[in-house]
């Protein structure tokens, strides 16, 4: 109905409110009155205004302008439909509000100390005839009050997985939270919970922990409308793991291991933490009489070949043991080479024994030395079985030789050789007399 009315003119309009019945007629009325607020007039005046958005406890300016003024009065009211100044009169107590600037074309004001209460609709208005009305939104961001991190447990265990929660209180807009380990992202979960228009996001982040996790820096950041720079809180990580081993040998420095030499081995563990009991055994034998243990050093003096074999540092903490093997081998006293593999070797339930290089070559050297008298004995039958016989055969007298000659040359030769062979059988068979 309000549409059929307002482009008739004001008669029509007036006819038609009359025109309604009783319980219609307040409401076309409002309406008309409304529409015809927000009419520019003929003298072509136009009020405008623009939204303004501001960090709580900062300033806000609310700014109503004229284009084409022609003196008209501007008036600004607060979302209560107060009025927070009349020209340059302001009427409401209120000294946050604070003239800027008057004039016939613009009415600037300023807020101080925003807070979330602050929010809402302001209206401009311009008498004329019909009055304009513009309005400008104020939009109050506030940025999380508190930001707290929490870990589940204060003290991890390598191979853990750990629950680590942020929470960021009181903000609006909600708060987006990131994770870092480091210098390296990760992605949590986030919840958000709304009250009174404020916003409460809390993220989790499910965590494995290793031991190179000990120490490093787990940080929550926050991404905020309202924040300048980075805005985080971060938790170091503390986290326990089983000790590592590692073998030192000492003395001699040249590393070579002689008969009559001394050796003195040192055993160095870290883990969290830090193993207070490191022990030494000899892997499948008993510890040599003339060793001396002296906490993690051992010291044996007069090598001889007797004390071959692996020695173990075993070293363990509340989270784990583990171990770590020397192959100890005893040279002559004449050797000047350096063992090729002469270190220590680590592991949780076993070692990787060492092997020296010159077993190896003792190995290589009996079997080239089998296979060589293989050769000879081969070569020694071929020759006395086989060899004289062709060579008896298929040699020819010469190459201007008939093919009786050489038939009855083969001849000849094969019966004697027969009877070389003959008499060798008969030499070699006990209890035959040889002619």
């Amino acid at each position: 109905m309000a549409s059929a009315v307002l482009p008739s003119g004001p008669q029509c309009a007036a006819a038609a409110v009359a025109a309604a019945p009783p319980g219609l007629r307040l409401r076309l009325l409002l309406l008309l009155l409304s529409a015809a607020a927000l009419i520019p007039t003929g003298d072509g005046q136009n009020l405008f205004t623009k939204d303004v958005t501001v960090i709580e406890g900062e300033v806000a300016t609310i700014s109503c302008q004229v284009n084409k003024s022609d003196d008209s009065v501007i008036q600004l009211l607060n979302p209560n439909r107060q009025t927070i100044y009349f020209r340059d009169f302001r009427p409401l107590k209120d000294s946050r509000f604070q003239l800027l600037n008057f004039s016939s074309s613009e009415l600037k004001v300023s807020l101080t100390n925003v807070s979330i209460s602050d929010e809402g609709r302001y209206f401009c208005q311009l008498y004329t005839d019909p009055p304009q009305e513009s309005y400008t939104t104020i939009t109050v961001l506030v940025p999380p009050r508190n930001l707290m991190i929490d870990i589940q447990k204060d003290t991890a265990v390598e191979g853990e997985e750990i629950e680590v929660n942020c929470t960021a209180m009181a903000s609006k807009p909600a708060t987006t939270i990131r994770w870092f380990k480091g210098n390296k992202e990760l992605k949590g979960k986030s919840e958000v919970e709304e009250w009174s228009d404020m916003y409460t996001v809390t993220s989790q982040l499910m965590l494995k922990v290793h031991k190179e996790d000990d120490g490093v820096p787990v940080i929550c950041q926050v991404e905020h409308p309202a924040v300048t720079g980075n805005l985080q809180t971060q938790r170091y990580l503390e986290v326990q793991y089983k000790p590592q081993v590692h073998i030192q040998m000492t003395y001699p420095l040249q590393g070579l291991t002689r008969e009559g030499d001394a050796l003195e081995l040192t055993c160095e563990a870290i883990g969290k933490p830090q193993p207070v009991m490191v022990t030494w055994v000899r892997v499948d034998d008993e510890m040599p009489q003339h060793a001396v243990l002296s906490g993690p050093n051992l010291f044996i003096n007069n090598l001889n070949k007797t004390d071959n074999g692996t020695y173990r540092c075993e070293a363990s903490n509340i989270v784990g043991k583990a171990h770590s093997d020397y192959m100890l081998y005893v040279y002559d006293t004449t050797a000047t080479t350096e063992p090729a593999v002469h270190d220590s070797r680590a592991g949780e339930e076993g070692a990787i024994r060492a092997v020296d290089h010159a077993v190896i070559g003792g190995v290589v050297a009996v079997v080239v030395f089998a296979m060589l008298c293989l050769l000879i004995i081969l070569g020694r039958y071929f020759a006395r079985h086989k060899a004289p016989t062709s060579l008896w055969l298929q040699r020819p007298l010469s190459h201007h030789s008939s093919p009786a000659a050489v038939r009855s040359d083969q001849k000849q030769r094969l019966q004697k050789w027969k009877g070389r062979d003959a008499a060798e059988r008969r030499r070699r068979t006990p209890g035959t007399a040889s002619h």
